[in-house]
Order: structure tokens, then sequence, then C-alpha cells
């Protein structure tokens, strides 16, 4: 549970307290699990670079990985600060999350925001995008071993020879849906299937930073009118009787 409305933003440690039952009631230990956590992810972060750089790889692995960081700084510390009070913050737990989510869409509306709606395609396309692009490596697979062995066999792991035709699996899914639609590239690919769901991400991220201080999703609350002052009916009406 977040700390207290009556703590505001102001950092709330256990000595700060007169008893540790009072830090208890007022929400104590919810900015000690925070502030621990975001160095946390942060220092992995780093770790993810500083690793990737001494094997002389390239950065992209810590890249993605602050997708999800700079979700979590969103809210947990940006949106309490914009909204003057950790209290505002996500609350750690299922229900506790699902209770922030419709408080957030009550305040600010954030299904019409539409970084929101980035974030949303990303989530569910990159999640469409992985399971067919794995689906199809599957179905490609360069068989090495007989059939009375497991394929594994016929493998080592950093192998410089392809594992899987990538012109059939192209062939097929340009056949599916159309030419056009399907990689002949195995670096593009990979590299939009990394960079769709993470860009949204940052989009989300971007959004709930917005909203914390006010700048919230799209209303049609004014129906457009015309000279006369009589309604001219538009898809605004209609997701405004939705909304309600």
């Amino acid at each position: 549970v977040p700390s207290s409305n009556a703590i505001g933003l102001h950092f709330y440690p256990i000595w700060e307290a007169a008893t540790v039952d009072e830090w208890l009631y007022n929400g104590g230990p919810y900015q000690l699990v925070i502030f621990h956590f975001l160095i946390g992810i942060s220092a992995y972060m780093g770790r993810q670079w500083e690793l990737s750089y001494r094997l002389g790889m390239r950065p992209w692995i810590c890249v993605a990985y602050s997708a999800p960081v700079s979700a979590a700084f969103a809210v947990f510390l940006v949106y309490p600060f914009g909204q003057g009070s950790f209290s505002d913050g996500m609350p750690l737990g299922i229900s506790g999350t699902f209770n922030f989510m419709f408080v957030f869409q009550a305040e600010h509306n954030i299904l019409m925001h539409p970084f929101h709606m980035a974030g949303v395609a990303g989530m569910f396309g990159g999640s469409l995008f992985s399971a067919m692009h794995g689906s199809l490596v599957t179905s490609s697979l360069i068989r090495e071993t007989t059939e009375n062995e497991s394929q594994n066999y016929g493998y080592k792991f950093g192998q410089e020879e392809e594992t899987y035709n990538i012109v059939a699996a192209h062939g097929y899914f340009g056949r599916l849906i159309f030419q056009y639609a399907s990689f002949n590239n195995s670096r593009s690919l990979h590299f939009f299937l990394a960079v769709f769901p993470v860009v949204c991400v940052w989009l989300t991220s971007m959004g709930i930073c917005t909203m914390a201080f006010n700048l919230n999703g799209f209303n049609f609350n004014q129906s457009v009118v015309d000279a006369n002052g009589k309604v001219v009916p538009t898809w605004g009406d209609v997701l405004n009787r939705a909304n309600l």
C-alpha cells in the first residue's frame, strides 16, 4: 500500500517516525521498497551495458531493457511527483495494480491517449509477431539428423550455419499474407521484433509522465454544432456515450 497522503512527497525512512508502528501505519515500507527497487533495476541495466561492452557486444540488450525500466520509473516516481504525493503511486500487488488502473482511467482518460494506444499495439502486436516468428522458425528447421534421433543433436550453440531456412519461411508467409508483409533479411526481421514493442513501451511511459502533470487523454465533451447551434452527430458523441 502506498504511503499516507499526509506524508506527501517527503522522504519517510524508518527513523523519521516516532515508532515502528507509526512508520508501518503510514505506509513507510512503500518508499523503502520502491526506492530500492528502482535503484536495483537501474543498476541491473548498467550491468547489462557493462557486460555487453566487456564481451564486445553491442548494447541493444540494455536498450531494450530500458523500456520496462522507464515504465517502472513512470508509475513509481514520476507520477507521484506530478500528483504531489507518493500515495498516488502504483500499489504493490495484483488488486492494487488493477485499482490503480481504474483510478488512472477515471482521472486521466488514459484509454483515449495516443501513447497508451501505441503501448497496447506494441504489447499485443509484439506478442503476435513473436509467436508468428517462432512458429515459422520451428516449421522451417533444417534437419541435420536422421528420423531416429532428436533434431536438437544436429545443432551447436553459436554455430555459423543457419538452423532454419529463412527463404522457405519468407516464401510461406509472403504467400499467406502478401509478399511485402514478410522479411527476407534476418537482421531487419529481428531488429523489427525488438524495436516495435520497445518503442511502444517508451511511448506509454512518456504518456504516463505527461498525464502525471494532468496533460490527459483526449475527450470529446464538446459536441460539434452548426451555425444554428444544432448538434452535428460525430463519432466523438458515440465515444462519449460509450464512456458513460
